[in-house]
């Protein structure tokens, strides 16, 4: 239960049904947590699975014994072997795989109440999960060699599906863990994707839960708003920001690995087959025992600076360590035991000092008789190089301490005339540093390892009967841990990023139920960071407009636009400010993208081919919710076939509720706004002088229409003049063609047009805050324009 960093700490179950309904149990080693999901994959590629996948990035995944699915199609032991080679795949018998008895295992463990996790309502719909549960529990349990301490898991139900889904797909083409092209970048790259930019974190558990963020952000309208109300106090109140900012580095960077000692027992064995005791777990399990001491006295000093805090998460947080008792009588515990001046220590050989001396003198014989032996150690080792800086002429000589190796010296280049004295062995060059040692110093580096053991083993048994104790309460440091996480994330990451912006650089945007998706001035949270003259752009979608085409040639910004919209909607539902100047946003269930080109050489399938796979996912899986963001869709085949697409998958979504977006340099798609009052036609403005493209990257209503482009790009790049001037008649009488058509369509569909703006006012006056005086003047002036024929959309 050691896991280091920001490596993952999940074990995954998984195993599915013939009906393809997929069951997930998802536990974390290091916060004692489980996440059950149970539901039907609507992808013959396992789209919804691999996305919780690279969600949890699992260190271990147990699937069950694999059986040949229906029709050929893979199955999710299939899924592991073919695309998480990394992960350490784990085959555990189908009777493992119990769903009744992963019901009681998740009764008996689940902090809250069994009736809150809805376990008799919902047994048999979620007996995937459960069945999925058994197994990962059995797993942890026989693999690790501990018993999971009753009701001390945090249990949440289809905890993914709560959230908004992102796939993994579009998580790529949105650069929202890592960027794109991360080899092109090199060392530059640091900030080039949305986790990057936010990653000033300074707690492992708070990093860990801005990546889970920002994979699954939130949809709860209420929650997300609490979060905002917490970031407007924070910004107003500068005293309560840095205030928190100090009080929050006082609490370990590995708070939230505190909670794994106390969640899980070591199996007791008996004593004929009880090996030699393990220094090291009890050395870890010490440490944990440091770190909540130091957590719990940096408890006050959090309450005192929420103890004046207004916002409803805020106070929340406040009463609820505030009114629960159970944190002062853990202190009490403790201070009966551990030695006062004790504190958690991340220099090495501090950290062993303080481990040995965790508890108070006199309380065991044996280990007060370590303690001396260490210290003795110690003491002989320090005397030692003092002896060598004297004799050798030595005066730079330093003692680094390494946790495996111990003690060796370390001596400047420059001071070493010649070759060192034989005495010296193991001489490693480090840089301008030379590093080595001698036979008394890794004598005296052996028994100082073995008095510290010796205090490690004696010191947990000292501790055995206070970590029973802690266990009782160990709910209480569950939710201790979820809260520090969340403070570091919303005030050292969300805080942090807008105090370094411009004053009203990043705003706070507002939801609606179902109103329209606005966005006054938004920028690429990401490319503004890297280029400071970077161009704001309007959105504006709602039922009654819920689809943009935008226009324009290649590297006009439509890619960009794209991106930044999704990534804008991302910051809002994680509860963050957002890079614009005003955003009312309805909160979104889904996104999808459909953006970037390139054969998938694993799958064996061409662009064409995984762009069509990407396209039905996105089809098959929409919600009157979603998001839609789509580029060039159809460029990968031939034009006609290639047209044809994009046309039915615009009249497709057309008929839906959900916003979509899509780019394209297909003019011919304009045709869509004349026959479909729910169609937006939008570009970017590129200017056209002494055949040069000069690209404004601002968008605007309408369609531009740029002459040639793709013909002047052609000329740049070389092609005979002869061959362009040909391509340029034959574009022209192709245009001609198109003109007659489109000015057909206007007038044929002109009085749909003109009905369907009327509704679209009308619903715009119903929901609006003016007086009577002034509704009725809009009302005379829609019943004007509508008579003259001159209403615009």
């Amino acid at each position: 239960m050691d896991e280091e960093g920001d490596k993952s700490s999940f074990v995954i179950g998984l195993i599915q049904n013939r009906a393809k309904e997929v069951g997930v149990a998802a536990f974390c080693l290091r916060s004692a947590t489980l996440e059950l999901s149970q539901y039907i994959e609507t992808s013959s590629s396992y789209q919804n699975t691999k996305t919780l996948l690279h969600f949890y990035d699992p260190i271990v995944i147990i699937v069950a014994p694999n059986k040949s699915a229906p029709d050929g199609a893979i199955g999710v032991s299939d899924l592991v072997d073919r695309y998480y080679t990394s992960s350490k795949k784990v085959t555990m018998a189908r009777g493992c795989f119990d769903d009744t008895k992963g019901a009681m295992l998740v009764k008996n463990l689940a902090v809250r109440e069994p009736s809150a996790l809805g376990l008799d309502t919902y047994y048999k719909q979620y007996y995937l999960c459960l069945a999925a549960a058994a197994a990962t529990i059995k797993w942890t349990e026989t693999e690790k060699g501990v018993i999971i301490t009753n009701h001390s898991l945090s249990v949440t139900f289809n905890g993914s599906f709560d959230h908004m889904n992102i796939d993994a797909t579009s998580v790529q083409n949105l650069e929202i863990i890592e960027p794109l092209c991360s080899a092109c970048w090199g060392s530059t790259n640091k900030k080039r994707s949305l986790l990057q930019m936010l990653k000033t974190t300074k707690t492992v558990g708070g990093t860990r839960l801005l990546r889970a963020n920002l994979l699954q952000p939130l949809k709860d309208i209420e929650t997300i708003n609490a979060r905002l109300d917490c970031l407007d106090e924070l910004m107003s109140n500068e005293e309560m920001f840095f205030g928190l900012s100090q009080v929050l580095r006082k609490f370990p960077k590995e708070t939230d690995r505190v909670l794994c000692h106390f969640c899980f027992k070591k199996k007791k064995v008996t004593n004929e087959v009880l090996g030699p005791p393990d220094a090291k777990k009890s050395q870890v399990l010490i440490a944990s025992i440091i770190l909540l001491k130091t957590v719990l006295e940096a408890l006050p000093l959090l309450l005192k600076v929420l103890k004046n805090a207004r916002s409803l998460l805020l106070c929340n947080i406040y009463q609820s360590i505030c009114e629960n008792e159970k944190y002062t009588i853990i202190r009490k515990r403790l201070e009966e035991v551990v030695e006062d001046d004790v504190l958690h220590a991340r220099v090495p050989f501090v950290a062993r000092t303080q481990q040995c001396f965790a508890i108070k003198a006199g309380v065991d014989g044996m280990l007060d008789v370590a303690r001396r032996t260490f210290c003795d150690t110690s003491e002989a080792i320090y005397n030692l190089a003092s002896k060598y800086r004297e004799e050798f002429k030595l005066q730079n000589l330093k003692m680094p301490f390494n946790s495996r190796q111990g003690f060796c010296f370390s001596i400047p280049e420059k001071d070493v005339k010649g070759k060192l004295p034989d005495k010296f062995i193991q001489v490693v060059k480090q840089g301008k540093n030379i590093r080595c040692s001698t036979l008394e110093l890794a004598s005296l580096n052996v028994r100082n390892k073995s008095a510290a053991a010796e205090c490690y083993v004696r010191t947990e048994l000292c501790l055995e009967g206070l970590i029973d104790a802690i266990r009782e309460d160990v709910s209480s440091l569950t939710l201790l841990a979820e809260v520090l996480c969340l403070l570091d994330m919303i005030v050292n990451s969300f805080a942090h990023t807008i105090s370094l912006k411009p004053v009203d650089g990043y705003t706070r945007p507002e939801f609606t139920e179902n109103g329209p998706m606005a966005i006054d001035a938004g920028r690429h949270p990401i490319l503004e960071n890297i280029h400071s003259d970077f161009v704001p752009n309007n959105l504006f979608l709602s039922e009654a407009c819920n689809m943009a085409i935008i226009m324009g040639p290649n590297m006009s910004g439509k890619s960009t636009y794209l991106q930044q919209v999704c990534l804008i909607v991302i910051l809002a539902q994680i509860g963050c400010y957002i890079p614009a100047c005003f955003a009312s946003l309805r909160v979104v269930d889904r996104i999808f993208t459909r953006i970037g080109m390139g054969d998938s050489l694993e799958s064996n399938s061409s662009t064409f081919m995984t762009e069509m796979r990407e396209t039905a996912f996105l089809m098959q899986n929409v919600s009157p919710r979603s998001l839609i963001v789509m580029d060039e869709l159809g460029r990968a085949t031939s034009s006609r076939d290639g047209f044809a697409i994009a046309w039915s998958c615009c009249e497709h979504l057309l008929a839906l509720k959900a916003y979509t977006i899509f780019a394209t340099h297909m003019e011919n798609l304009s045709e869509l706004a004349s026959i479909y009052p729910n169609v937006k036609i939008l570009h970017f403005q590129v200017d056209v002088k002494n055949n040069r493209l000069n690209f404004k990257f601002h968008l605007k209503d309408g369609l531009q229409h740029v002459p040639h482009y793709g013909l002047l790009l052609a000329g740049v790049a070389g092609l005979p003049s002869s061959v362009i001037e040909s391509a340029k008649s034959i574009t022209a009488r192709i245009m001609e063609t198109e003109e007659k058509r489109l000015k057909i369509n206007c007038s044929q569909y002109h009085p749909i047009h003109m009905a369907y703006r009327v509704a679209q006012r009308l619903i715009c006056l119903k929901y609006s805050n003016q007086d009577e005086d002034g509704i009725r003047r809009a009302l005379q002036n829609l019943k004007e324009s509508y008579i003259e024929g001159n209403l615009v959309g």
